[in-house]
């Protein structure tokens, strides 16, 4: 994979951002402003940028317009402290992924590192023979043109952020931005804030004003990842949101207009959860103006060798190995299998036997399969050796990812929401140490 370039003309600071790129496994190469920087990106390839807002010679901004016009697209995550924030949205609107308040903490920036990184692998193409795929794929097509709001369903791991970027791509939004909110992933308690933003002294704390996720994707498009997680006290607000187009921030007197496309996700069956009582029955109507369901693996088989195949060629380039393909037993395999963590485990498997194939043909035992199923699910069911298994899992998974709940979340199949609700129940939360 590409390195990541680290732009700040603090030398503390850069060797503190190269240390956390190298802790989450990335290869880290540093600027010391955005003159040094525009150089570097002329000389080689990365996969993102992390760069500071306020630098001598050429600020934030400044190398981020440069950057565009020298190197093209390529992702750039702003870091800002509370005096150029107005800098910070400005960036987003001429292109930057994201951007990171001063000061921050490790996870914050973990997690927006691997948004980054995990939204920049994702502008893949969708690879399918599926008449079902092929037909919805049609359908995203045919409603990327309007701004027409789109719900999409499926099961965890079937694409469905693939997708909305897809119909992102293909509008005439495609250039301006594309805010990612990822609605298991905030606190209840922040998620107002987060969403809608707030104004300098709505509460204790609220040292500045901040800009929300709806006013940085002004212009663009917002996509409500899982949004079946967002609690009841919100959905109220959303509905306004969507109805006006203008969004109230915490403590604010006035509202804020916002021009948008709104696309949102779940793998839940929101019309049940409505007349349930858990989803608002209007809040469901006004999202699903144009509804697409993606079906899983299980539901799509002539696409398992076309997929192993495309991530085959994917992970062999990256792990710098010779393979040609896979056994007649090996294909056999994956195509009989269940796939119940469906693209997403599909693609750890082929991964795992990219890395593991020492070359030639990948063999049954490179999948490094046994009886049980390959993405690891969080146990339900009661019994005392049940429970101590999954909290194993979790904090052995947890372990893996250095204490990244939103990595784990994704290697395990589950929301953050359930990890943190599990550690919860743990009575403690996953040793840093």
């Amino acid at each position: 994979m590409n390195p990541i370039l680290v732009v700040d003309d603090d030398a503390e600071m850069r060797a503190a951002l190269r240390e956390a790129v190298q802790r989450l496994g990335y290869t880290a190469v540093t600027a010391e402003d955005g003159q040094d920087a525009i150089a570097r990106l002329q000389k080689g390839n990365f996969a993102m940028v992390i760069t500071d807002m306020k630098m001598p010679r050429m600020d934030g901004l400044a190398f981020l317009k440069e950057a565009r016009r020298k190197v093209g697209k390529i992702p750039f995550l702003i870091i800002t402290g509370y005096a150029t924030v107005e800098n910070a949205v400005e960036a987003m609107k001429e292109g930057a992924s994201e951007y990171l308040m001063k000061p921050f903490s490790f996870d914050s920036l973990n997690a927006k590192i691997d948004a980054i990184m995990g939204r920049f692998t994702e502008d893949r193409e969708i690879v399918t023979e599926s008449p079902r795929m092929k037909r919805l794929l049609q359908l995203s097509e045919n409603v990327a043109a309007s701004d027409t709001t789109v719900l999409i369903t499926g099961e965890s791991g079937t694409g469905k952020e693939l997708l909305a970027r897809y119909i992102c791509r293909l509008s005439a939004r495609k250039d301006k931005p594309f805010v990612a909110v990822n609605c298991a992933a905030i606190p209840d308690t922040l998620m107002e804030s987060e969403l809608f933003g707030f104004e300098k002294g709505a509460f204790t704390g609220a040292t500045d004003k901040k800009i929300g996720k709806f006013e940085l994707a002004n212009g663009g498009t917002i996509l409500l990842d899982e949004i079946g997680e967002m609690p009841m006290s919100l959905q109220a607000k959303l509905l306004r949101v969507l109805q006006e187009k203008e969004v109230d921030r915490v403590g604010g007197r006035h509202p804020v207009p916002v021009d948008i496309r709104v696309i949102a996700t779940t793998n839940r069956d929101l019309n049940t959860e409505s007349l349930e009582g858990r989803f608002r029955e209007d809040l469901y109507y006004r999202l699903s103006v144009f509804p697409l369901h993606i079906p899983s693996l299980r539901d799509r088989p002539e696409d398992i060798p076309l997929l192993a195949g495309y991530f085959l060629k994917k992970f062999s380039g990256q792990f710098n190995k010779t393979i040609e393909g896979f056994t007649a037993e090996a294909m056999v395999f994956l195509q009989n299998r269940q796939w119940r963590g469906n693209i997403r485990e599909f693609e750890n498997t082929i991964q795992r036997s990219a890395l593991l194939c020492p070359g030639g043909m990948i063999s049954v035992a490179d999948f490094m399969i046994d009886d049980q199923p390959a993405t690891p699910a969080l146990v339900t069911a009661g019994g005392a050796g049940l429970k101590e298994m999954e909290k194993d899992l979790i904090f052995r998974t947890l372990k893996e990812t250095n204490g990244n709940k939103t990595r784990a979340a994704k290697l395990l199949g589950v929301s953050v929401r359930t990890i943190r609700n599990k550690l919860h129940e743990y009575g403690k939360d996953f040793p840093t140490g």
